[in-house]
């Protein structure tokens, strides 16, 4: 089979290259591939003929996108039109990935697939218009919510605290902001699982369970002997230009074959890689 990834440099599409290396990839980067020119897009594609393509392609700065909203609507919803467009017309299907910004956050209890959606930043909002055009455009898409990814390459919450613990006495985390941590291996697992059905439509991938971001450094901490006290405090004394969903845990109506494992496993696996890694 052959495989477009786009948006290769990042955590996701490192793992997910990788994983599925058996078949024939083409992992593009953004200098390799701008998804918001067209022209470009419709270059690529009918040039490599793809039996599929992953989007994970983003413009991830949640702060930024509040002060440049049109990057953020290119990168987060040009960009994915631009691709379920020219994939329809290819009848290729398209497998996009999307976030738990989409919800509000302030729900009691997880969010499922067929929640409303209400963003609360420019960031959630744009994500949200990439979702519309790829339903709207291929009607064969995946949408795939997902949300806190982490993985020893790139740069994500797990790796930056343990840099904190390195450079502080103590480090001071959010313990009011509630969500479904996710180790990128066990996501990459699920979405190959995905892409061999013809299940088309939109899928919650998380880690199981729920975590404060002081709940998933403690347990990080404690997973590699790391002795630096962690200080529980609130998400208003670091202050940010874009809200951030203080409850976004979400869940899956959808098979459970492929629910992920509980966020704490992914903590374990994630600890032991950068154990490996330090050793090497």
């Amino acid at each position: 089979m052959k495989i477009l990834i786009t948006g290769a440099g990042g955590q996701l599409g490192q793992v997910l290259s990788q994983a599925l290396a058996s078949h024939e990839v083409h992992a593009l980067l953004h200098a390799h591939l701008d998804i918001t020119k067209l022209p470009a897009v419709r270059t690529v594609i009918e040039t490599i003929e793809p039996h599929l393509i992953i989007n994970t392609a983003a413009y991830n700065n949640v702060d930024g996108a509040e002060a440049d909203p049109e990057a953020a609507y290119r990168g987060n919803a040009l960009g994915p039109r631009n691709l379920a467009l020219v994939s329809a017309a290819h009848g290729v299907p398209l497998l996009h990935v999307s976030t738990d910004y989409v919800f509000s956050g302030t729900g009691k209890r997880p969010y499922h697939e067929f929640d409303r959606t209400d963003p609360q930043s420019v960031y959630g909002e744009s994500k949200l218009a990439g979702e519309q055009a790829v339903k709207e455009l291929n009607a064969r898409h995946f949408i795939v919510r997902t949300a806190w990814l982490y993985h020893i390459v790139g740069k994500n919450f797990p790796t930056t605290m343990i840099a904190l613990a390195r450079q502080q006495s103590a480090v001071r985390v959010v313990n009011d902001q509630r969500g479904s941590p996710t180790y990128v291996p066990h996501l990459v697992d699920a979405l190959i699982m995905l892409c061999q059905t013809n299940a088309y439509g939109t899928y919650h991938l998380v880690g199981q369970g729920a975590a404060t971001r002081y709940e998933l450094t403690c347990r990080l901490y404690h997973q590699l002997n790391v002795e630096t006290p962690v200080q529980p405090v609130a998400t208003a004394e670091f202050p940010r230009a874009a809200t951030r969903p203080a409850y976004s845990v979400l869940t899956t109506l959808q098979d459970p074959q492929l629910l992920l494992p509980p966020w704490e496993d992914g903590v374990v696996q994630f600890a032991a890689a950068i154990q490996r890694r330090s050793h090497s």
